[in-house]
């Protein structure tokens, strides 16, 4: 073959290779989460993006890029927002400063075990969804942290141990909580915790046992006490723009592998409770309930806070409220 036939056989050739690569060429995203490796929330999301790849033959793949190696925690919703990086995972109550309903979560005892924390989540969720809409951003999934309590160098039996300490702080809530019990809040990151310690900017902080084992808390701090004031939520959210760019399948795969990550999350996330109990007590952190009088005052504290969400979060607030009522 010679001449025009051949040249028209290698461009049709070439046309089809073409539109062969195109057919199969894969989507690549980068994914930007402020939590080290170990943690739970990170392993899930790893798990998420096996399963979104394998779920679209590789079509997509996400690139996990953990402890706030890529953005650091303050910047990832924006960052998603913006299209900077596709999409993202957070804490929810980080955006509380943007409107008070992603700290429901946050207000304490409103919700201090995991089936309440469901109810809540569920209570919540459109109206949070609906929310972050407004911003391009659509929300996959979300999963909490076991259940926050106090960890100091010290025994804490009543609220006025806790005067005057330097406490970290992580969001609104903490921090306000931190006024209320008359310590100094500090806001200080996951992966700075020991540092902070070590150089003396906090000497106590509210978290989860989850996050004590992860930063080795056995370090520099001698007790836990496993109040369990709420259970904040981590979501994973992703540009909503980047989102409608993806085949329709490929879509779906995503919303299939985020519901199953949200199983999973908080299934794995009760079983961390109890590990990471465990891990701290082998570890010589001395592990105690709140005393009656300490329990008593977290809650007054707890009403308080809750009184000021209420008014703090308005119509919507109340919506979410009359929705967690009529499911329990």
């Amino acid at each position: 073959m010679s001449g025009k036939p051949f040249l028209k056989a290698v461009l049709a050739a070439v046309v089809a290779t073409g539109l062969t690569t195109t057919a199969v060429a894969s989507t690549e995203w980068d994914m930007p989460t402020p939590y080290g490796d170990r943690t739970f929330h990170t392993v899930n999301i790893r798990a998420f993006a096996d399963d979104v790849a394998e779920r679209t033959d590789g079509e997509l793949k996400i690139n996990v890029h953990s402890n706030g190696s890529l953005i650091g925690h303050a910047e990832i919703k924006n960052s998603v927002r913006r299209g900077i990086v596709p999409m993202g995972e957070l804490i929810m109550s980080r955006l509380a400063n943007e409107n008070p309903i992603f700290d429901v979560d946050s207000v304490p005892y409103l919700a201090s075990n995991y089936d309440d924390a469901w109810s809540l989540w569920e209570a919540s969720r459109e109206i949070i969804s609906e929310e972050l809409s407004k911003q391009r951003l659509r929300l996959l999934f979300a999963v909490p942290w076991p259940p926050q309590g106090l960890y100091t160098q010290k025994e804490i039996t009543e609220l006025n141990d806790l005067r005057n300490l330097k406490m970290r702080a992580y969001n609104t809530s903490s921090e306000r909580f931190s006024q209320l019990v008359n310590a100094v809040p500090t806001q200080i990151e996951v992966p700075d915790i020991p540092t902070a310690f070590s150089t003396g900017r906090v000497d106590a902080m509210m978290t989860s046992p989850a996050t004590g084992a992860d930063t080795k808390a056995w370090d520099y701090l001698t007790h836990f006490n496993h109040t369990q004031l709420w259970l904040p939520k981590n979501m994973v959210i992703v540009n909503d723009q980047a989102f409608s760019r993806l085949d329709p399948a490929v879509q779906q795969a995503v919303l299939d592998a985020a519901e199953e990550a949200e199983r999973r999350g908080w299934e794995m996330s009760k079983q961390e409770t109890e590990q990471a109990l465990a891990v701290l007590k082998e570890n010589g952190i001395i592990v105690s309930d709140p005393s009656p009088a300490l329990s008593d005052a977290l809650k007054d504290i707890g009403k308080t806070m809750a009184d000021e969400w209420v008014e703090q979060a308005g119509e919507q607030g109340r919506q979410i409220l009359q929705n967690y009522i009529m499911q329990n």
